[in-house]
């Protein structure tokens, strides 16, 4: 059987003052890149003891305060009380029986916080090891999903049933535990269940909210979560990064110590496959495929769209063949895409229209198959009558344009912006309608200079001709600040 995990061939770790950098390479061709700022460290995973601000019965939710900047958010089916005494319950238990405004609750981060909106949050503690995830609050065994062998779940859960001994809660059984000694999985039990016990001592007598256990830093993670037996290297251009994740994997990943390699050569770690230069191209809307045709990604907040086009591919015999081999090679550009830029939410694919179903169920079977490889949870539906497919990924963390771009100051991303004319008679229509509303002493402009300036000389006339059907005057004011799409009306 072969992992999902077990695709990648090495993994490079990249470190600097201010950031890390984890690339996975498959076949020597990055595929993922994790990227952990020291400024803006993800915070999944991190336990808090929070404070309920304001319980909203409408939305079944509630604000946190966990001591972040942003009140993190609640949904009632995140509530813990809501998956054990009620799993089978026809009705949820409204979240206003549940907490309270005031209260002290101690809750894990499930979603970073994304643009404004603040960090999710769960009731449902997880402690994830290399071979178990720990869940304090529950009494069942699980088994990940990513095992798909019934005989393997089943052997594997009696296994465990085996090994636990008087320790309250539950466990999940990763991948990993397929591989691993019974010695290994006790080790695990025994670390989750004292980190546990740590968690809860430390949350006693707590009145104000803190964090009471940090996740793994993201090197720890990638070894943990993503390192193999078949992982061929992990190299690291930080001798102290090296000698501290060999020490950790001395007790947590013992396959993974002679794989980790200090990389001190003076070529950059990440110029030995192109990474950066991959990055670079994983900012670019378009994707040229190795056949002519290419793709075009747009990423706006509600959805992402892939279309698919020909370009300059006319080989193949006919105008059927050449559409079904783009957008068969367009799949695995996508999927590629969809890893290396950490696309979440929905996304929807525009193929060239293909008229055979045979032909678009090839394609649905190599979506299937390049997307196995994603250890993100996706779905993928069917062709829809235009020739579209909808595909969901799980969206845990900013996309890899949000982590390293911001949207232009000029064109607010939209790509372009409105000529300063346009915006000087945008300005004056909006005096005009004010005018009509209220019966202030004066109004000021404030804009750009390149509209102020504007105003002043070859658009003045408009401005006078106005003052005086108004009968006020108008004053302007520089703001330097501003973007030529940008104004104010202040009415004095």
């Amino acid at each position: 059987m072969i992992h999902l995990s077990t695709m990648n061939d090495d993994i490079f770790i990249n470190v600097t003052s201010f950031e890390t950098r984890i690339a996975i390479i498959e076949t020597g061709v990055i595929q993922e890149l994790h990227i952990e700022r020291n400024s803006q460290k993800g915070k999944v995973g991190n336990i808090y003891i929070g404070k309920v601000i304001r319980v909203l019965p409408g939305l079944q939710s509630a604000f946190v305060d966990i001591g972040l900047e942003k009140s993190a958010f609640i949904h009632v089916m995140d509530l813990q009380e809501n998956r054990k005494e009620r799993l089978n319950a026809i009705n949820t238990t409204l979240i206003e029986k549940l907490i309270f405004p005031g209260q002290m609750i101690i809750t894990q981060i499930i979603k970073d916080q994304i643009g404004s909106k603040g960090a999710r949050l769960t009731t449902k503690i997880s402690l994830a090891g290399r071979i178990l995830v720990y869940t304090p609050y529950e009494d069942k065994l699980g088994v990940s999903q990513k095992i798909n062998s019934e005989e393997d779940r089943i052997n594997l859960r009696d296994r465990l049933k085996s090994l636990i001994s008087t320790e309250t809660g539950g466990y999940i059984i990763r991948t990993n535990a397929e591989d691993a000694s019974d010695e290994e999985i006790l080790l695990d039990i025994k670390y989750l269940n004292k980190l546990w016990g740590s968690i809860l001592s430390y949350s006693k007598n707590k009145t104000e909210p803190c964090i009471l256990h940090e996740d793994l830093d993201i090197s720890q993670r990638a070894i943990r979560d993503i390192a193999t037996p078949l992982t061929k290297t992990i190299r690291v251009d930080s001798l102290e990064l090296t000698n501290k994740l060999i020490e950790w994997s001395k007790i947590y990943a013992p396959f993974v110590i002679n794989k980790i390699q200090y990389y001190k050569e003076e070529l950059p770690l990440f110029d030995l496959v192109n990474i950066d230069q991959e990055i670079t191209k994983a900012l670019s809307r378009k994707i040229d495929l190795k056949s002519g045709g290419y793709i075009i990604i747009d990423q706006t907040e509600a959805m992402t769209t892939i279309d698919v086009n020909t370009g300059k591919f006319v080989g193949g015999k006919n105008l059927k063949e050449t559409i079904f081999r783009t957008n068969l090679e367009a799949v695995q550009a996508i999927s590629r895409q969809l890893r290396l830029r950490n696309l979440g939410g929905i996304i929807i694919l525009d193929f060239i229209d293909m008229e055979e179903t045979d032909q678009q169920n090839i394609i649905l079977q190599e979506i299937q198959k390049c997307l196995s490889r994603d250890k993100t949870k996706t779905t993928i539906s069917s062709f829809t009558k235009l020739g579209l497919v909808e595909i969901t990924r799980k969206r845990t963390k900013d996309s890899l344009k949000n982590q390293l771009c911001e949207s232009c100051q000029v064109c607010n991303s939209q790509g372009y912006i409105k000529t300063a004319k346009t915006m000087c008679y945008e300005i004056l229509r909006e005096i005009l309608q004010e005018s009509r509303q209220f019966n202030p002493k004066e109004f000021r402009i404030l804009a750009s200079k390149k509209i102020i300036d504007l105003l002043l000389e070859e658009e003045n006339q408009h401005l006078t001709k106005l003052g005086d059907f108004i009968q006020k005057p108008i004053s302007l004011s520089v703001e330097n600040s501003y973007s030529q799409e940008e104004y104010d009306i202040i009415l004095l």
